[in-house]
């Protein structure tokens, strides 16, 4: 079997991008984050639509022909793509799949009639962070926007950026994609959307539900514990390199999802690679505390190590926890880790890249209406489907089971959702077989945790001794600096210069908010990025009110902000540009 995948591992690449649409709305783009883009993109006509509607009938008719088999399609969108390179960015940044891939003509033209339905996934972090009024203008900007395009789904909206689960038509999907970019480009222009369009009716959202959260991917951070800047995360691997990665030696793969997820499915390297580690958790707020625990530690010893999740969001922060760890901690730095490494876009875009499955083994659980799923090309085949045998088993009979669909129950003790099997839940329900508190699920059963309260008070347990560990564990030493208490007495200002650098900024919570508080005075802001990552540098340039502000705030050198001495000096204006520049921040 491991043959046969490698033989169709390229096959949908071109596949994927002949579907792209030529669909561009001329949305006319605001040239600042405060400002939201028309309640409107109306550039198409009437013949414009009936034109693209005839084009992707006709795309989905040539993606099967009578006859074919999938590996013939596959090479046969090969040829036809061999021009990809001359696709625009933006295009490239749109990862499509179609749910009619390698799927036969007679499967096609039953469901053809009522699969337009699009799945949109994707997030975007944002650095620095949205001051309060701009977080509520990207709410309400997000709902308005999709509720006028028909998007059903969940939006987690946070001041440090975007992730979404949305579902919609194939044009919806696309104005949306395009809509975000114009409402933000500062921020939306590279972010990547994994599309998969043509699902059934069924598998759409009915509401839209936009929800104002503190972090996108829930890991208990606080303003006592601060996550790590995105600056610090892994290296991105897109899917091709990560497949090669994972048969390297001396590496390990953590699954950063849930353990109820990685029970049905997960990657299995090559005989001989890497290593694949299950952290065993049943929420993200677990990882910080797993990440400082001895065996971990000895796990990950001496080894690179590769991440994955769904789609990608949990990766980037604890990718970035576990290279600040090795960067400010002793005992991380002494483990001798060759490299931190994530999957660009996750499994979803894996299985995009490697239909046949490439080193996956079993189904992907997903957080929308098709619950889970195989790979397209085994998905597409009911004969293929049916032969793969389940990895996890009903949590009351134990029977081989991989299907969370249609079951609301959660385990008891814990609240993970539970694996039981048709049988049993009928039976259940019938009122012939109940299924009591002691079936539970299969971590609760390996820890031997029997009440809710056992759980919570070890969860509590844990925090505290993370807490403790942070607070108290042998750092590196940084560079002292005898300023750092107090604001200092105003400096000498000869030139009478307004303009001033400021540097070694928090990067996750710096706003302008908090830049008023520290350096009274100041007009206008312009944050300042790392040139290769695009990501906020921790430094700015801050406009002052007059000479005696900025000397007043020259003088606050080494004063703590947000935990962090900051670095403050005089930097005049050259005169040679528009200062302060149009793409600066006006703080009063």
């Amino acid at each position: 079997m491991a043959k046969s995948r490698e033989k169709n591992e390229g096959e949908l690449i071109a596949m994927k991008k002949k579907r792209k649409s030529s669909h561009n709305e001329n949305c006319q783009e605001s040239t600042s984050s405060n400002i939201l883009p028309p309640s409107a993109c109306e550039n198409s006509s009437e013949g414009d639509d009936k034109k693209k509607k005839k084009k992707r009938k006709k795309e989905k008719k040539k993606c099967s022909t009578s006859g074919d088999d999938e590996e013939e399609r596959a090479k046969r969108s090969r040829k036809l793509d061999k021009n990809v390179d001359n696709q625009s960015d933006e295009d490239r940044k749109i990862v499509a799949s179609s749910a009619f891939d390698f799927r036969s003509v007679d499967k096609k033209d039953d469901a053809d009639d009522g699969a337009n339905v699009s799945l949109i996934l994707f997030y975007q972090y944002v650095e620095p962070p949205w001051s309060v009024a701009n977080h509520r203008k990207a709410l309400t900007w997000a709902e308005q926007t999709g509720k006028r395009l028909g998007l059903g789904g969940r939006m987690r909206i946070a001041r440090e950026g975007f992730n979404c689960t949305l579902t919609g038509t194939y044009d919806a999907a696309r104005s949306w994609c395009n809509e975000l970019r114009a409402f933000c480009p500062e921020f939306f222009t590279d972010t990547e959307f994994k599309i998969t369009d043509f699902l059934p009716k069924k598998q759409m959202f009915s509401k839209l539900h936009c929800f104002s959260v503190d972090e996108l991917v829930n890991y208990g951070f606080n303003k006592n514990n601060i996550p790590p800047p995105l600056s610090e995360a892994g290296s991105h691997l897109e899917p091709e390199e990560y497949h090669e990665k994972m048969r390297e030696q001396d590496t390990v793969i953590i699954d950063v999802r849930n353990h109820y997820e990685a029970a049905i499915g997960h990657f299995q390297p090559p005989e001989g690679g890497a290593k694949l580690i299950d952290p065993m958790m049943r929420k993200s707020t677990e990882f910080p505390c797993w990440l400082d625990k001895p065996e971990t530690k000895e796990q990950l010893k001496g080894k690179q190590v590769l991440m994955y999740c769904t789609g990608g969001v949990r990766c980037e922060r604890a990718s970035a926890l576990l290279r600040h760890k090795i960067a400010t901690e002793d005992d991380m730095s002494e483990l001798g880790i060759k490299g931190v490494y994530q999957l660009q876009g996750g499994i979803d875009k894996y299985f995009k890249n490697f239909p046949s499955g490439g080193y996956w083994n079993g189904k992907n659980y997903v957080f929308d209406k098709r619950f889970s799923h195989y790979p397209q090309m085994i998905e597409a085949s009911n004969s293929n489907h049916k032969k793969q045998q389940p990895l996890s088993r009903c949590e009351a009979c134990a029977q081989p089971w991989d299907q969370y669909r249609g079951n609301k129950r959660r385990c008891p003790t814990c609240g993970v959702p539970s694996l039981i099997c048709r049988d049993c839940f009928l039976a259940d329900e019938a009122g012939t077989k109940k299924l009591h508190n002691s079936i539970r699920c299969e971590l609760c059963v390996e820890e031997n945790i029997t009440s809710k309260v056992q759980i919570k008070e070890r969860e509590k347990q844990e925090l505290k001794e993370y807490e403790r560990k942070a607070n108290g564990k042998k750092c590196k030493p940084e560079v002292a600096n005898s300023d750092c208490q107090e604001r200092n007495v105003a400096v000498e200002n000869p030139e009478n210069i307004t303009r001033i650098y400021v540097s070694n900024l928090c990067k996750i919570q710096m706003n302008e908010e908090e830049l008023i508080k520290a350096l009274p005075g100041a007009t206008h802001v312009l944050w300042l990025k790392d040139r290769h990552t695009g990501q906020f540098n921790g430094s700015c340039l801050v406009e002052m009110a007059s000479s005696d502000t900025a000397s007043a705030a020259v003088g606050s050198n080494g004063m703590l902000v947000l935990g962090r001495p900051i670095r403050v000096k005089f930097q005049k204006a050259d005169g040679k540009d528009v200062w302060p520049p149009p793409s600066a921040i006006k703080l009063v």
